[in-house]
């Protein structure tokens, strides 16, 4: 037989488990999840650099490409994980945060220079503060992204779309792989 003490010890024993069973899941998903997305911007940023007139349809397939692939990726993995990572609700929250950044560019009338700073910038701010709730390593993956972007849209010339290749995509890549040890 245990006292409440004990009992209420093995209680939070219990709780601080599941809380890092979760966390790590998360961790799991999230990094799966950001190298795909890694991938995918690294493209879109090389075919800017590379054939800037087809940028504008390229990143279009990115994000195309990236929800088909976070939704496909969602419904596999839910049975096993228990951890819900794409709904409606996703989808609306993603749609809404897009047609704000997109009425700020509008709004702000961004130059092809200052657009391809401006949505990493704005895509890490979110990750940063997901992280408050998540876990740490997204916000250090966020702010650095975010302090490298901004270093080199002050001093990377002409090669500032190369340089957000492997910045924004590699970041997110080397970002999710080092989740995985998380």
């Amino acid at each position: 037989m245990i006292d409440s003490r004990e009992a209420t010890e093995a209680l939070a024993e219990i709780d601080d488990m599941v809380r890092r069973v979760r966390q790590s899941r998360i961790y799991e998903l999230a990094s799966q999840l950001m190298v795909m997305w890694g991938a995918l911007v690294f493209a879109g940023y090389l075919l800017t650099w590379l054939a800037p007139r087809y940028a504008g349809i390229g990143w279009i397939a990115v994000y195309v490409i990236g929800l088909a692939g976070w939704a496909a990726f969602s419904a596999i993995n839910r049975p096993t994980s228990g951890v819900r990572s794409f709904d409606l609700k996703f989808l609306l929250a993603f749609a809404m945060f897009l047609a704000f950044g997109i009425f700020c560019c509008w709004l702000g009338r961004f130059d092809p220079r200052q657009l391809s700073a401006f949505w990493p910038v704005y895509f890490m701010l979110f990750y940063s503060i997901a992280g408050l709730w998540f876990g740490y390593a997204f916000i250090a993956i966020g702010l650095a992204v975010i302090a490298l972007t901004l270093a080199g849209y002050f001093w990377i010339g002409g090669a500032f779309d190369l340089w957000m290749a492997f910045v924004n995509g590699g970041g997110l890549i080397l970002g999710g792989l080092w989740m995985r040890r998380s």
